[in-house]
């Protein structure tokens, strides 16, 4: 039996009957109207975050860091903690983008807008915290690579934190420019529907003149698959050169090679979890349940459990290796990881990221939205733990006990991180009302192949569900094979 379209064994990437016009009708409408009362709540209480955040900024560079909860042993306090975890829930949206599409994945269509956006607003979250930190922020300008016109003072191109400046700010221009060139098809479609003078200039200069002819799409196209090859590298790289801010130093607990392929591992972990935080409630509210289906949350939970249990190999790794090496330093790290005074960082650690993600290898937990998206938090709280207990472990207890501090955060601290989450959500809520939250012209694209309708409309007999005729295709070729042995 030849079958010329996918599998009948995948379930449907678009549900219900949907044609062309009606796949531009559910996404589009919902930016074409005024926005319902739960997106003016959210969006209001984002902007008083934004708002406590920015004061809590401005706090901190007024009366300086001794605000902090930052002492002589710890550093690196909540600060630096929240600039990893913004920089690792960054990293689902290149990773869904690029190299889901160099794979050619069909499912990353109805997730990859929302992830692609996540990406930029996450990354501009997590830039400002090395900024802040330094204190007197017009220091800043020292960390530009500018040309050596300054005598013998010239940015220490060894420390890692600068290499972060260069990663991070290639990650965040191919990721934007991602994002950007696959929004130009679906803001021509805008400026067509547009019903104003002045959205229809506005979108029309966001699309910048995109007509939809066959040169326009071969240009996207060859752009997508340049940038999947750039971002594919950088996927990777970006969170291991923020993984040897910690790798290259000496300090017990940190001195050790396995750090960029976990810090790897636990960025897409904590991204894709961030994913499913967002599009849970997005698909909810935009009622766009047949774009964003459970299939799609399935797939995104799958990887979830992959590198949830790849994290777990290496915290048990370094376990073994701290006690392997027999290095004094190391042993006592670990053990007042373990059962010192932050003990209890230590354990949620380990129960979010590496225990409540098996409960994932259980189908009917991984297609449950509810408890999909009590994970998903779950998730992110843990990865922020592991963040925690990284930085601060592994220097509240130093050479001498004399400078043995216990490190707490300040309500700066605090605030400043709230501040973030109101960023990252402004942003989030301004996306979701004016630009079409999931790819319109990549939708249509896979429509007519994985589409419901397309795919029941390819069964034999339009009542034969599908169980049904896969097991009559199944027990079909099992006679073909009866006969053939009987013949021979």
């Amino acid at each position: 039996m030849h079958i010329k379209y996918e599998s009948f064994v995948r379930e449907p990437l678009v549900d219900g009957d949907k044609d062309y016009h009606q796949v531009s009708e559910d996404i589009v409408s919902p930016i074409e109207r005024k926005p319902g009362r739960m997106w003016y709540i959210g969006f209001i209480f984002s902007i008083i975050l934004l708002c406590f955040g920015i004061f809590s900024v401005t706090w901190s560079v007024y009366w300086g860091l001794g605000t902090w909860g930052v002492n002589r042993t710890i550093g690196w306090g909540w600060d630096i903690t929240n600039f990893v975890w913004w920089i690792g829930i960054g990293h689902a949206g290149t990773l869904i983008s690029a190299i889901l599409l160099l794979f050619r994945q069909g499912w990353r269509t109805g997730v990859n807008r929302a992830a692609e956006a996540m990406t930029i607003f996450a990354v501009m979250c997590a830039g400002q915290f090395p900024i802040w930190h330094m204190g007197r922020v017009w220091d800043g300008f020292w960390v530009l690579p500018l040309p050596n016109t300054r005598g013998p003072l010239w940015p220490n191109f060894d420390s890692p934190l600068l290499w972060d400046v260069f990663a991070i700010s290639t990650y965040f221009t191919v990721s934007l420019l991602f994002w950007y060139s696959g929004l130009l098809p679906d803001f021509a479609l805008i400026r067509d529907r547009a019903k104003t003078k002045l959205r229809k200039r506005l979108y029309g200069l966001a699309s910048f003149g995109w007509t939809g002819t066959a040169k326009n799409w071969q240009r996207m196209e060859a752009l997508a698959l340049v940038l999947a090859g750039l971002s594919t590298p950088l996927v990777l790289s970006v969170h291991t050169i923020v993984s040897f801010d910690f790798a290259t130093s000496v300090i017990p607990g940190w001195h050790t090679t396995i750090f960029p392929p976990y810090f790897v591992a636990g960025a897409v972990f904590s991204g894709f979890a961030m994913v499913n935080t967002l599009l849970v409630i997005t698909r909810k509210i935009l009622k766009l349940e047949d774009y964003i289906t459970i299939g799609h949350l399935e797939a995104m939970n799958k990887i979830i459990v992959l590198t949830g249990s790849i994290v777990g190999v290496a915290y048990l790794t370094e376990l073994f290796m701290s006690w392997y090496s027999q290095a004094w330093g190391e042993m006592e790290a670990f053990k007042w990881r373990i059962v010192g005074p932050y003990w209890w960082s230590y354990w949620a650690m380990m129960t979010c990221n590496v225990v409540s993600p098996q409960l994932f290898w259980i189908k009917k937990l991984r297609r449950n939205i509810p408890f999909t998206f009590v994970m998903s938090i779950v998730v992110n709280i843990g990865m922020w733990f592991e963040r925690f207990v990284i930085i601060a472990t592994s220097t509240y207890r130093d050479w001498i006990p004399g400078s043995w501090a216990y490190y707490s955060p300040e309500w700066p601290e605090i605030g400043f991180y709230l501040g973030t989450f109101g960023l990252f959500f402004t942003c989030y809520f301004l996306f979701a009302k004016y630009f079409p939250v999931v790819a319109v012209h990549e939708i249509k694209f896979v429509l007519k192949t994985s589409g419901d309708n397309y795919k029941r409309a390819m069964l034999p007999h339009e009542e034969q569900s599908l169980e049904e005729f896969v097991h009559e295709a199944d027990s079909h070729h099992g006679h073909e094979e009866e006969h053939a042995v009987a013949h021979h």
